[in-house]
């Protein structure tokens, strides 16, 4: 494994204005996901930028806390972006290579990942809202069976590149040969399933009660908080989705850093997202919902199959 070495100006530069451009485009995401559905459903929907206009609406608003809340509900959607913002700068989107490799290892995102599901639990259990406290709990709930597949999946691919480093890993599925396609593939499909989750899709969120208990945790947020945490909350779907790209996907990004490589790579990734959030938004379009309480049913399933893609691993397949 090569020694960390400190990111030069020009890697610094490409990682913020990349984590910029994610932030920029989450409302375009999520407002994607909302027409897709809107369509699909035979009705007109909202428009592809209501979200932006529901983020600039909130923020011109005021910000109310509840009397018991605490300093975890303030601080909570300052931490769910600098968390994913931490993330964005790390991922190895239009290079090979982390741009941002300080918080580019792949255990220290998947901390990241934790550290935001905790703070977003915790902030309705703070905050003393029931609705709150019932969100929080099927928060967590769905952390504790959906992290272990994603986990699972990334170490063995960190296995088979021999690093743990996102730009190293991305690397090598590009250029180098696979030893083992099985297993690569069998955690290729465990780790688009917990991406699905992680994205907040149907049947894992009940996306037309958000408010009411899958989001519960934001029942008490208004105002500029609430603007935040709904574009963290959309950032996250990017960056998980970017995250998967960059590990299985990695074609069609420069071999170094160029402007004309970068330029030239920006339109396959923005291609990349496009198709990730179609697949993803025809799938929650096309099930039915289901009861939380047998969630764990279906996460077995990806989780059975991680297990396997390690074991393919071992094995030599």
């Amino acid at each position: 494994m090569q020694a960390l070495e400190m990111p030069s100006p020009e890697w610094i530069a490409l990682a913020l204005i990349q984590a910029l451009m994610m932030v920029a485009l989450a409302p375009m995401a999520t407002g994607f996901t909302r027409v897709l559905r809107a369509k699909m459903h035979s009705r007109k929907g909202p428009g592809l930028l209501q979200d932006y206009r529901d983020i600039a609406k909130l923020l011109r608003r005021q910000e109310v806390a509840p009397n018991s809340s605490g300093l975890v509900f303030k601080v909570m959607p300052l931490v769910l972006m600098s968390t994913m913002l931490l993330v964005g700068m790390a991922l190895p989107t239009v290079t090979n290579s982390s741009p941002f490799p300080i918080a580019g290892d792949v255990i220290t995102d998947i901390y990241l990942f934790a550290i935001f599901r905790f703070f977003f639990a915790l902030s309705g259990l703070d905050s003393g809202s029931m609705f709150a406290g019932v969100g929080s709990g099927r928060e967590l709930t769905l952390g504790v069976l959906v992290e272990p597949i994603l986990m699972l999946s990334i170490f063995t691919m960190a296995l088979s590149a021999g690093t743990f480093d996102l730009g190293y890993i991305s690397t090598f599925m590009a250029t180098q040969e696979w030893a083992v396609p099985g297993a690569v593939l069998l955690a290729g499909a465990a780790c688009a399933f917990a991406v699905f989750i992680e994205m907040g899709k149907l049947p894992f969120d009940s996306a037309e009660a958000e408010q009411e208990l899958q989001e519960g945790p934001l029942t008490e947020y208004s105002g500029a908080g609430f603007a935040m945490v709904k574009l963290a909350l959309g950032l996250k779907q990017l960056v998980v989705a970017q995250l998967f790209l960059a590990i299985f996907i990695p074609f069609g990004k420069a071999a170094e850093l160029s402007f004309s490589g970068v330029l030239m790579a920006t339109p396959i990734l923005l291609a990349k997202l496009f198709v990730v959030f179609l697949i993803a938004g025809v799938i929650e379009n096309s099930v039915a919902r289901t009861r939380f309480l047998k969630t764990h049913h279906l996460t077995w399933v990806g989780f059975g199959i991680a297990v396997l893609g390690f074991i393919f691993y071992i094995i030599g397949l």
